[in-house]
């Protein structure tokens, strides 16, 4: 299984964004349009104070008709913020953005914000290791099937192939 380290690692851009607390939405959504990206990490000073997401300004600011321009990020952000280590796998993020239907996972290590996680990143990770078990298993089977037209070798005989 695939660890956010690797995940991040594998990442062409590794950039993540933060905006401070006392910004306005205005400015926050601005930012995440430009970088084409969906949640910011709230902040004061070094701290992380929450996460602002897109789903954040269609509920608390455009269905309650809220000025985005007036409105700092830090009313209207989710204060409660799931994250993750670079150590644990790409199978507990799943399940941290499933179960909390979530869809951005900040990556923290000694205490300090180092990246950003997706559910677009570990579906396009999810499918890259089923992808990789496919061809593993086509070439296994490819490889049993020749052998028992060529010849009448026993199972014994086969090479193992390694599949992660």
């Amino acid at each position: 299984m695939t660890t956010v380290a690797q995940l991040l690692s594998s990442k062409p851009d590794q950039s993540f964004h933060t905006i401070e607390a006392t910004a306005s939405v205005f400015e926050a959504i601005k930012l995440m349009a430009h970088k084409q990206i969906g949640a910011l990490v709230v902040t004061s000073g070094e701290r992380i104070t929450g996460i602002f997401t897109e789903r954040d300004y269609a509920r608390k600011i455009v269905l309650l008709d809220r000025s985005s321009r007036d409105t700092p990020v830090g009313d209207v952000m989710s204060r409660a913020v799931r994250y993750v280590r670079l150590n644990q796998t790409t199978k507990h993020c799943m399940t941290l953005t499933t179960d909390n239907r979530i869809r951005h996972l900040p990556v923290i290590d000694g205490g300090l914000l180092i990246g950003m996680v997706s559910i677009g990143d570990l579906v396009k990770n999810l499918i890259a290791e089923q992808q990789f078990t496919i061809h593993q298993l086509e070439h296994y089977i490819r490889g049993n099937s020749h052998d028992s037209q060529t010849s009448h070798t026993s199972r014994a005989n086969v090479p193992e192939v390694e599949i992660r």
